[in-house]
């Protein structure tokens, strides 16, 4: 797909320099140096010869194809010269120069007319403002990076620049190996989902990184990436999570459903892994790419002390892990082989004397039992450690079981050679036990993530015309806003159960609407302007009588208008008073980046001061809506606690899937919140009693 890029025949540096130190020399010397076996044709009008290659004023003056332009010279002449490379026949061009939309208005309209150009040519670009990019494997080093990273299995993207340098540089003495190294830079073109796709099905490519500052098309992503990692693992790190962090990156969205937790939900469900360091990026990626799978959570821990066995115990658990529980002829095989001072049962500890022999014997016993999914090799640098003769039998161990093993060296100027030596047979080896338990709950979740079937989205019998024809009326008034009678005729057109109610436009109205309904009811203020009824005294429950109808009624009126002396004020709404049940709050959000966010939570001081609320990208299939139920901390209360009755879930999930099928079929719902909707006990279902809909000023793409 981006064979151009990465395996290209032939390769022209567009602004080649003769002066070392220009990016222009440093860009040609990469791709020499390390060795690229394609054509390379320097570019630069001003020069005959460049680092012994024949140098051309133009890249149409080149008398061969070329594959792939670097382009290194002033953003003014970049649209000129993309215009030639289209006429040349040029498949994919590295834009390294800087000044374009970063740098503000004009710089925006330069990078379109660029874009214009490439896609007029069918040209794909990488860039512009990039540090360009490395296949070890062809290889070719197309970048200013100093150093080029041995051959390996990790695949890394990022939108930072500066940041691909530093691990570059850090990498190189860690001999971690890459398969590609690419600066995405503005992404006027290639982005993450034309990587990922890219990757997919790229033998090199065993585990996929990425570091993301935000993306141009959130729900391509989610599509490309539920693909890819059916294949392989793919590890994000997210940037702008804080408050500060994404005004720094330039993405918000709203108060609760901020952009962290679109990302969040956006990875939970095309089985990303999420990783909150570059540190935990490295740790997992090391783990997933150089070691079997992890079929299931059961982590045997050998060490050679006691306190590590502990903290790694303590580590399995945080991380969603099993102890493994050792068969009873493993203890046995361990007792004849171990001191009587060692303890046989997880975590094996064999004591500070240990030779290799001893850690041998245990590994081998933990291995061959079937209760044990993965394991853990823990030394300390003891007197007696024999750190070498240990690493390797870690080594060819790990080689000749089909099983991950990680090993945790700790310290660093003793025990240095005998990492060197898990390195050599491909053993990852962490600093803390607690880094490498980090990295077995990572393989985890890839592993079970990559059992759950694709998902599949339900379609309701529904009456989009209603809803078409509330919005356009909606609209047409001037508002954004939709009154109470207004959100329930959206509600009932998609399904959903509401209390009966008649807005009542005066006090003997609102009696007769009490009379009809049935006593006791509930009064709120009717007016598309006050949003939050509740919080300006303008609802009250439990109404018993036709005296008390008509106080509340002038009451609520007066509350209302003192609050907002220009409100739109319909009247009163009078509703039935809805039996007690559980309190559950539906919401959404439209995120910029991926679309209509779902949230689910409790309602009450769960949602509005715990916060206890979980996220998912619209649409949702029927199993990610089930899970969202159990992913809040206070999901055991639907279940029933101290007697009370399950609640409806059922319900529940039949009405998050019908929310989610209204925002995707109405892209212009801005924000929706059913709150709350009271959920009743196992077959009795649910009834939304509160809703608000906040619409965008035009609809667009309405399924």
């Amino acid at each position: 797909m981006l064979e151009a890029l990465f395996t290209p025949q032939s390769v022209a540096v567009i602004g080649a320099a003769r002066t070392p130190g220009k990016l222009g020399y440093g860009v040609l010397h990469n791709i020499i140096q390390y060795g690229y076996g394609g054509q390379i044709y320097p570019i630069n009008p001003k020069a005959d010869e460049i680092l012994g290659l024949k140098a051309y004023s133009s890249v149409l003056d080149v008398p061969g194809p070329v594959e792939l332009v670097v382009i290194v010279i002033p953003n003014r002449f970049v649209p000129q010269v993309m215009q030639e490379c289209g006429e040349k026949g040029v498949k994919a061009a590295i834009i390294i120069s800087a000044g374009f939309r970063e740098s503000g208005t004009e710089g925006i309209k330069l990078e379109r007319q660029v874009l214009d150009i490439a896609r007029q040519y069918g040209i794909r670009v990488v860039g512009p403002n990039c540090l360009g990019i490395i296949s070890t494997h062809t290889p070719l080093n197309a970048s200013f990076a100093a150093g080029m990273p041995p051959k390996g299995g990790i695949a890394f993207m990022s939108q930072s620049g500066a940041l691909v340098t530093a691990i570059l540089d850090w990498a190189l003495p860690q001999g971690i190996g890459f398969s590609h190294f690419v600066s995405l830079g503005n992404k006027a073109d290639v982005d993450e989902a034309d990587l990922l796709q890219a990757w997919q099905d790229d033998q090199d490519a065993r585990v996929v990184i990425v570091y993301l500052e935000g993306l141009k098309d959130g729900q391509e992503f989610i599509r490309i990436a539920r693909q890819v990692t059916q294949h392989k693992p793919v590890v994000a790190v997210k940037s702008g999570n804080t408050a500060a962090g994404s005004r720094a990156v330039s993405s918000h969205t709203g108060s609760l459903a901020g952009s962290a937790r679109a990302y969040e939900a956006a990875f939970k469900q095309t089985g990303v892994l999420r990783a909150d360091t570059i540190e935990e990026l490295f740790d997992y990626s090391l783990a997933l790419a150089y070691q079997p799978a992890l079929e299931g959570r059961n982590i045997a821990v050998v060490t050679n002390a006691g306190g590590p066995g502990v903290m790694a115990t303590d580590a399995i658990e945080r991380n969603g892990l099993k102890l493994a529980t050792l068969a009873p002829e493993t203890l046995e095989i361990l007792r004849e082989g171990l001191p009587a001072a060692a303890n046989v049962f997880n975590p094996i500890d064999v004591i500070g004397d240990a030779l290799a022999d001893r850690y041998e014997h245990a590994l081998n016993a933990v291995f061959d039992d079937p209760h044990v999914d993965g394991v853990l090799a823990i030394l300390t640098p003891q007197v007696y450690t024999q750190i070498e003769e240990t690493a390797e039998v870690i080594g060819r161990l790990a080689s000749r079981y089909d099983k991950p093993l990680l090993g945790c060296f700790m310290g660093e100027q003793k025990v240095g050679p005998g990492i060197k030596i898990l390195t050599k047979y491909s053993v990852p080896n962490y600093l803390f036990p607690e880094r490498a338990v980090g990295a077995f709950g990572a393989m985890a979740d890839f592993w079970e993530r990559r059992q759950r079937p694709q998902p599949e989205y339900e379609r309701f019998e529904v009456n989009q015309e209603i809803v078409r024809q509330v919005f356009d009326g909606v609209r047409e008034q001037g508002r954004l806003t939709l009154g109470d009678a207004e959100s329930r005729e959206i509600m009932e057109a998609y399904g959903l159960r509401i209390p009966r109610s008649i807005l009542a436009k005066n006090a003997d109205d609102a009696v007769a609407a009490a009379e009809s309904i049935g006593y006791p009811v509930a009064m709120k203020v009717a007016s598309p302007d006050i949003l939050h009824k509740s919080d300006i005294g303008g609802v009250r429950l439990n109404v018993t009588d036709a005296d008390q109808v008509r106080d509340f009624f002038d009451l609520l009126i007066y509350r209302a208008q003192r609050y907002m002396a220009d409100a739109r004020i319909w009247g009163v709404l009078v509703q039935e008073m809805v039996s007690r049940g559980k309190e559950i709050i539906i919401g959404v959000n439209r995120d910029p980046q991926f679309g209509p966010l779902l949230m689910f939570g409790l309602g009450g001081i769960y949602v509005e001061v715990l916060k206890d609320v979980t996220f998912r990208v619209a649409p949702i299939s029927r199993q990610e809506a089930r899970e969202m139920l159990t992913e809040i901390q206070s999901h055991h209360l639907l279940r029933g606690v101290r007697g009370e009755k399950p609640a409806d879930l059922d319900a529940i999930v039949d009405t998050i899937l019908r929310v989610s099928q209204l925002v995707t079929d109405f892209p212009g719902v801005v924000e929706m919140d059913i709150n709350p909707l009271v959920v009743y006990e196992e077959g009795r279902g649910a009834v939304a009693v509160d809703m608000r809909f906040v619409l965008k000023e035009k609809e667009s793409g309405q399924r």
